[in-house]
């Protein structure tokens, strides 16, 4: 068997290494022990995307706003899905990631960057959510392993009533706020209904083969 190969690694603020591997063809990034993600593993990220926008309708000219680049299943999916007059905000905190994604994962992404309905943010996604005012048509977050955090703390204000009601506000009439967890988590449904959101529980195969574990995504939208 091909031996995993470390490509590059980032030290986080809480002190535990990100950090990029591959084996052969196939890609994962890490932290410390726990795998985030797989490049063979694209299913429920991709689903997160085909969810929200089933949900807008067909609405024209849709403004999206996905929280976490990743490996880039999210995005390229919206992408697929999507018209040319949509536009998408892609925010990715870590530097190294997005430098990953136009390294050694260049072909992973199959230049989904440079689609001209693409802007990439290099910075927090709760802050862009915290600015804004009805602003996003969906909002997308695949950021840290869902609302139970596990890469970094801060991520917890995303998922917070005060994070959620943010949510609520930076959507626009019927918007679609769709969160990625690796697992079901029954308090964070509650406070979805709490801020005023309908939601919808979905498990999602990890594979697209539609086998092996399940992931949980929230489909919850703005009245």
């Amino acid at each position: 068997m091909i031996p995993w190969e470390r490509l590059d690694g980032v030290t986080l603020e809480d002190g535990v290494e990100l950090k990029l591997m591959r084996r052969g063809s196939e890609y994962s990034i890490m932290l410390g022990a726990n795998e985030l993600m797989n490049s063979r593993l694209s299913g429920s990220e991709e689903a997160l995307a085909a969810y929200a926008i089933e949900q807008l309708g067909g609405r024209p000219a849709p403004r999206i706003l996905i929280g976490g680049l990743g490996m880039g299943f999210t995005l390229r999916a919206a992408l697929r899905l999507l018209g040319p007059d949509a536009g998408v905000t892609v925010a990715e905190l870590v530097p190294e990631v997005i430098a990953w994604a136009n390294g050694p994962m260049t072909e992973v992404f199959a230049g989904c960057l440079k689609d001209p309905r693409v802007k990439l943010h290099q910075g927090d996604v709760g802050e862009l959510i915290r600015t804004s005012q009805g602003n996003w048509d969906a909002i997308l977050l695949d950021v840290d392993n869902g609302p139970d955090g596990l890469t970094r703390q801060g991520n917890d204000a995303l998922y917070s009533a005060q994070g959620l009601a943010g949510a609520h506000a930076a959507l626009a009439k019927g918007g679609i706020y769709s969160v990625w967890s690796s697992a079901p988590d029954p308090a964070f449904t509650r406070r979805l209904r709490q801020a005023g959101f309908t939601v919808e529980e979905r498990a999602t195969r990890a594979s697209t083969r539609k086998r092996g574990v399940r992931h949980m995504i929230w489909v919850a939208q703005r009245p």
